[in-house]
């Protein structure tokens, strides 16, 4: 093999130009003992799933703190690429941030990033397995602003303030906006925990969006004592469960 292919490829990911230029500056200095090429950058999180679905990295450099979408709800959505990156996250001083890496040790630089560190953090790197999900997950502490699904060789965003509501359906879940719907592969209950602020459970397989709920009809798969819910947008109605029929109450 060439030089070139033996190099690590890594994107950058910042919402600060400044930041991404002294990245680069640090890693033309890492270049010189460790083979890497830069393959892109990115100011935000679509941005950045745009470009790596077109350009493959094996390691990008992540910014945690930025606007629209933090670097770990980012490094969610990226999981779902075909070969997944291994990411080094880049955080100004954040007790829980660095607590929580550590426990799983995954790496993270502190910024104002050193060269010995970045070093070290990319020769690591090489050899460094994919971060999982499900330790994603426990990183974020906050809910995600979006779903993603991978469709057509890209990662699409879903704004989880689109969303209407999400059905439980075999192993998947049908995420439906007032424009379309999407299939995603979660667990309902985990979706429940995450929003449970936004969403309601109407049935054992289905959340529906506070905020869309617009009525309440008789009928449905319970019969005539049964409830429906209309959502703003939607000419379906939702049936709801006898269990779950209190709602109908809290929300009229």
């Amino acid at each position: 093999m060439t030089t070139i292919e033996l190099a690590l490829r890594v994107f950058i990911v910042d919402d600060e130009t400044p930041a991404r230029n002294r990245l680069r500056e640090l890693l033309d200095d890492c270049n010189e003992q460790l083979p890497l090429v830069v393959v892109g950058e990115a100011a935000n999180g679509q941005e950045a799933l745009d470009k790596l679905a077109e350009t493959p990295a094996d390691v990008v450099l992540l910014d945690i703190r930025m606007p629209q979408m933090d670097g770990i709800e980012l490094a969610r959505h990226l999981c779902k690429l075909l070969r997944p990156p291994v990411f080094i996250f880049t955080t100004a001083y954040d007790a829980y941030a660095i607590k929580a890496f550590e426990l799983h040790a995954i790496d993270y630089l502190l910024k104002p990033i050193r060269l010995g560190r970045l070093f070290d953090a990319l020769s690591r790197a090489r050899n460094a397995v994919p971060v999982q999900t499900e330790v994603l997950r426990e990183l974020l502490p906050e809910a995600r602003k979006h779903l993603s699904i991978h469709e057509r060789g890209k990662i699409h965003l879903i704004p989880i303030e689109a969303v209407l509501f999400m059905r439980a359906e075999l192993k998947y879940i049908t995420v439906r906006t007032a424009e379309r719907e999407y299939l995603i592969e979660e667990s309902l209950t985990a979706l429940e925990k995450e929003f449970a602020t936004r969403f309601v459970r109407i049935h054992r397989n289905c959340l529906v969006a506070k905020d869309a709920i617009v009525g309440f009809e008789r009928g449905g798969e319970e019969g005539e004592s049964g409830w429906q819910v209309r959502l703003k947008g939607l000419d379906e109605r939702m049936a709801i469960s006898r269990r779950q029929q209190y709602i109908v109450k809290e929300f009229s």
